[in-house]
């Protein structure tokens, strides 16, 4: 067993018919506070704090103030429209994989904290990295503390990181030293140096999501046979601690 943690993406969809959502949210209530603070804000304060532009925020500012977090819920793994998600492609999941990654997989969040594929949400603008000084804390990392850590956490003490920085950082701050915690790199080599390019790797994570939930994978091991849209699995610049893909290479 081992749990995979990846970013949420920051444009959502409702999506009511392709697959029954299978609970709440762990953090429901955290969610709730967070809710009722956000609607204490004004229209400039919000947007300010989504640091995005005019039709961006009017439109999250009306979902932020109708906002049911009990009823008219998507799954979370199919609310999300990002690259990673695109190229994940849960709409054409099959039962056993959905299966997998609600076993598995674990979204990180600002609004809701720890999020399984099937938990049911609505749609929401707030990154981890936004200055929200929630319940007397300065930004987000300080409410949510240790707790997605220890909720991403199983038994086996294995996370592979397939998030990115703003989001990894929530639990990497908290690692001890018995846990296994494996980042994925998927770069490509430019002037002897291996270089991650954003659009590139969040295609990749998504693939690697799909890619771990086709072959039903339980041990990191199986993930190095990873060989989806031009990567390679890179011995020489892998470690313990970071699995290094690179695009349009062989294994070496």
């Amino acid at each position: 067993m081992m749990r995979i943690i990846i970013s949420p993406a920051k444009k959502m969809k409702v999506n009511t018919d392709t697959v029954e959502c299978g609970g709440l949210p762990v953090f429901i209530k955290d969610a709730e506070v967070i809710l009722e603070w956000m609607r204490q804000l004004s229209y400039e304060q919000a947007k300010k704090l989504w640091a995005c532009n005019d039709q961006i925020a009017g439109l999250n500012y009306e979902r932020f103030a109708h906002m049911d977090l009990y009823r008219s819920l998507t799954p979370a793994i199919l609310s999300y429209e990002g690259i990673a998600y695109q190229y994940m492609a849960p709409d054409v999941f099959e039962y056993g994989q959905f299966d997998y990654v609600q076993e598995h997989l674990r979204i990180l969040s600002g609004f809701y904290g720890v999020l399984k594929p099937l938990d049911g949400v609505t749609p929401y603008r707030l990154e981890m990295q936004a200055g929200a000084g929630i319940a007397g804390r300065r930004n987000l990392y300080e409410y949510w503390g240790d707790r997605l850590y220890q909720e991403v956490l199983d038994e086996s003490r294995i996370i592979i990181n397939l998030a990115s920085k703003e989001y990894s950082r929530c639990v990497e701050r908290y690692l001890k030293p018995d846990d296994t915690y494996i980042t994925c790199i998927f770069g490509e080599m430019e002037r002897g140096r291996c270089v991650q390019k954003g659009v590139y790797a969040k295609m990749a994570r998504g693939e690697m999501v799909r890619y771990m939930a086709v072959h039903n994978i339980e041990d990191p091991e199986e993930m190095k046979d990873f060989d989806v849209l031009g990567y390679a699995f890179s011995e020489e610049l892998s470690s313990g601690r970071e699995y290094v893909f690179l695009r349009n290479g062989r294994k070496v």
